[in-house]
């Protein structure tokens, strides 16, 4: 992780936070990740359609349980996703649209049912980013180069619904790396506002 942690919040409160793992899986024809906890144990995966136009992702606990579906829009002049909660009870719902605006600098905007979320970049790199929610900071995310695959390390706070920040944060690497490098790319995270 980068040198920032969630243990303070604004006020200067103790916060409980979960760390993830999120891993793109190798030698796959379609956009599989991973996702493990700290202690190593696998938490979800998300899996991707293979042969669809468009970006289809549905994020699963490891019971196979659904419980976000990502859907790419194709008519935007940028990446534009939907995020959906398809648990039990509550299928449907369209929980988020993430749009990648248009910049010099990467940006994207964020509209939620939980609010409206911010990225900013934690290293001149823009490897590692926050997502922070109303000034307060609600998930870390650092990408690591040590693989050939994509991976990321992210902190999430308590208090957030940990399987949709994990869909924002394999989002904004989907768009990253389709438009920054097409589709065989590596993706990298930029400065965001």
């Amino acid at each position: 992780m980068s040198n920032a942690y969630l243990t303070i919040d604004h006020l200067g409160e103790s916060t409980s936070t979960r760390r993830y793992k999120i891993r793109e899986k190798l030698l796959s024809l379609t956009d599989n990740y991973k996702i493990k906890d700290e202690s190593d144990q696998d938490v979800f995966t998300v899996r991707s359609k293979l042969l669809t136009i468009a970006d289809k992702m549905v994020l699963e606990d490891m019971n196979g349980n659904g419980l976000i579906k990502i859907e790419e829009e194709l008519c935007h002049l940028h990446p534009t996703y939907k995020i959906f909660s398809i648990h039990d009870g509550d299928k449907g719902r369209q929980l988020a649209l993430v749009k990648k605006k248009f910049s010099w600098n990467e940006k994207f905007s964020v509209n939620s049912v939980y609010g409206e979320y911010k990225l900013e970049a934690l290293d001149f790199l823009g490897r590692s980013f926050t997502l922070k929610k109303e000034d307060r900071t609600v998930a870390i995310a650092s990408r690591k180069y040590s693989s050939l695959v994509d991976t990321y390390e992210a902190e999430i706070d308590g208090s957030e619904d940990h399987p949709f920040v994990l869909a924002l944060i394999i989002i904004i690497n989907q768009a990253l790396h389709q438009s920054s490098f097409g589709a065989t790319g590596t993706a990298y995270v930029p400065t965001y506002s």
